[in-house]
């Protein structure tokens, strides 16, 4: 693991990629706290495809309306 403080990973950019191609994670961090992490490109996990749990999920009746004094306190009450 190489942990390279924000600035110098400026300057090392293409030396930090390079380690990274090796298989090594690379911490940046900023005043010497870790802040984030460069790993390897994996791609997407899979392909998403809309509308896949058509079917298996129920909404219920009422979903959407809030009880009463809920909708009453967000100022959300119905026009009278």
């Amino acid at each position: 693991m190489v942990v390279r403080n924000i600035s110098e990973a400026k300057a090392e950019l293409s030396s930090l990629i390079a380690e990274v191609q090796k298989g090594r994670e690379v911490i940046l961090a900023k005043a010497g706290v870790p802040v984030a992490k460069i790993v390897p490109y994996s791609g997407a996990a899979r392909s998403r495809t809309p509308g896949a749990m058509s079917g298996e999920i129920r909404i219920r009746r009422g979903f959407d309306s809030l009880p009463p004094d809920i909708a009453s306190a967000l100022g959300m009450d119905e026009p009278a």
